[in-house]
């Protein structure tokens, strides 16, 4: 991909992401929002945790993501007895006697990893080294992933019997936290005529790898200005109660607030959103834009606050007025 100059890469970004955009809707009804968000996720290089009841075809919107980027794609359904060799690989003793390493389905570029709080926290671990190293260990030799490396992990939020919760300090290695609703009524009548007839639509491939890495390079060059980096720093620091920065709602609300690593999505979250709208340089309705997505999983609620049924979301709204 030859561009003049970072101008022209982001005008091409934009038309791409247009383009992604118009194939997933072919096959994938109501869930705009959350398509968007996904997208922004893969383009800033961060990982995406999917929180909805069953049948919301998360399953599906991952397969067509897969698709429309033209990425290898694995699911994992992650159960109490699987082990961390089941995803990473394991070394086999083959015919010649010697050891030799079987990949595990974590060598592909987007992993559906399906109810991960199902799974011991010993293999969600495991997974969770990966996304962070972009490489696994087997018997004590590194191997690195392939790149675009992307996973975007589903919880279940109603079935609570026999399911391990993330640890904050693994949630926080997801850049976004999506909550998937229900999709509206004049959309689950399209879901339905259309699933329930003859009906079949594919999606086709848009962008390459090769290109996709390209714009995720592309994100990191994107400039930002300082009132717009401290906008993003500040609302991550609103969070942390006891703190100089801290309002009174977060002393009164909140029990822990989100660490640097949310301030460092933000920015990425800001330019790409930026970028896949056509701007040249993120402004703070971009931050706003993202900012509910990544600090609803960094952030834990006091007593308090549940005895009063304050929900994460109305506290951060209030933090971005």
């Amino acid at each position: 991909m030859m561009f003049k100059n970072d101008t022209e890469a982001v005008d091409a970004l934009r038309v791409k992401h247009g383009e992604l955009l118009r194939e997933i809707q072919k096959v994938i009804y109501g869930q705009d929002e959350i398509i968007k968000q996904v997208l922004i996720s893969i383009f800033s290089k961060g990982h995406c945790l999917l929180i909805g009841v069953p049948g919301l075809a998360k399953t599906l919107l991952v397969n067509t993501i897969a698709q429309v980027l033209g990425l290898h794609y694995k699911r994992i359904q992650f159960t109490p007895d699987l082990m961390p060799s089941d995803i990473i690989g394991t070394e086999i003793l083959d015919k010649d006697r010697a050891f030799k390493f079987v990949k595990g389905p974590l060598f592909a570029n987007i992993i559906l990893a399906d109810e991960i709080n199902r799974t011991p926290p010993k293999t969600q671990a495991a997974l969770l080294e990966a996304m962070q190293e972009k490489a696994i260990t087997s018997a004590g030799t590194s191997y690195k992933l392939d790149e675009p490396f992307f996973v975007l992990a589903t919880q279940n939020p109603i079935e609570q019997e026999g399911t391990y919760p993330l640890p904050e300090a693994q949630l926080d290695r997801f850049m976004f936290s999506i909550w998937l609703d229900y999709p509206a009524h004049e959309d689950e009548m399209t879901i339905v005529r259309n699933t329930t007839s003859d009906y079949y639509n594919e999606a086709k491939n848009i962008i390459s790898a090769e290109e996709i890495l390209h714009f995720q390079e592309l994100i990191k060059r994107v400039p930002i200005n300082d009132n717009v980096l401290r906008y993003a720093v500040t609302l991550a620091a609103k969070t942390r109660p006891g703190t100089e920065h801290a309002p009174d709602i977060t002393n009164e609300y909140l029990k822990w607030g989100a660490g640097p690593r949310a301030s460092q999505f933000l920015v990425l979250g800001a330019k790409t959103h930026a970028a896949l709208h056509g701007k040249y340089s993120p402004d703070i309705e971009d931050v706003k834009a993202v900012a509910t997505a990544i600090l609803r999983h960094r952030i834990i609620k006091n007593y308090k606050a549940e005895a009063e049924g304050i929900g994460v979301d109305d506290i951060i709204a209030q933090l971005m007025k």
